[in-house]
């Protein structure tokens, strides 16, 4: 992964937790939250999708 072994990667995220430590609670939950509301929307989306296609198949007369 863009050449950087274990040792290196283990220190990017010593100082990513140096630098974001008291803001990273905040920044995962403002994260969680998002793929809440991605997947409230995708099921949203297949809903109508699957609506939509019992409408076609009953014959309207």
């Amino acid at each position: 992964m863009l050449g950087l072994g274990t040792w290196e990667l283990l220190i990017v995220a010593v100082v990513v937790l140096l630098l974001f430590g008291n803001r990273l609670p905040s920044v995962m939950r403002s994260l969680g939250r998002g793929v809440v509301e991605f997947k409230k929307g995708v099921r949203g989306i297949e809903e109508d999708i699957d609506s939509g296609s019992e409408n076609k198949t009953t014959p309207t007369t």
